[in-house]
């Protein structure tokens, strides 16, 4: 003689909540990562009246005693076209310049021609005002 239980518990439960709160997660943390700055050299930005926020497919950075980095690759100021041209390789891109104040206008426009005769889009990073 089998004896069986009045009261049945489902075991199962309802995965719709938690299926939110992954993609929630998975937003959160997508756009927080593109919003990171290159940690690769350190760079003094200039400010500007409005500073926009832009997705980072490629960075240059040049510090202020000439040092030049890709995408957070140390490299000389020959290898700066080099370099984009094997990220810019058949497609168009975001190319982002961080370039500390001090550096002379020269080197952003250098670098910002590169970037422009790859047809990228170049962007120049800034802080805003306090």
């Amino acid at each position: 003689m089998a004896l069986q239980s009045k009261h049945k518990v489902d075991a199962a439960f309802s995965m719709s909540s938690m299926t939110d709160i992954i993609f929630l997660l998975l937003i959160f943390f997508m756009l927080t990562s593109s919003f990171i700055t290159p940690s690769g050299l350190p760079v003094n930005l200039p400010s500007s009246e409005s500073s926009d926020i832009v997705m980072q497919e490629i960075t240059v950075t040049v510090t202020k005693d000439l040092r030049f980095s890709v995408n957070d690759k140390v490299v000389t100021r020959e290898q700066v076209k080099a370099e984009l041209t094997n990220l810019l390789m058949d497609k168009k891109g975001q190319v982002v310049l961080h370039i500390d104040k001090e550096v002379p206008v020269e080197h952003l426009v250098e670098i910002g021609g590169i970037a422009a005769g790859l047809e990228a889009n170049v962007t120049i990073a800034t802080k805003p005002y306090k």
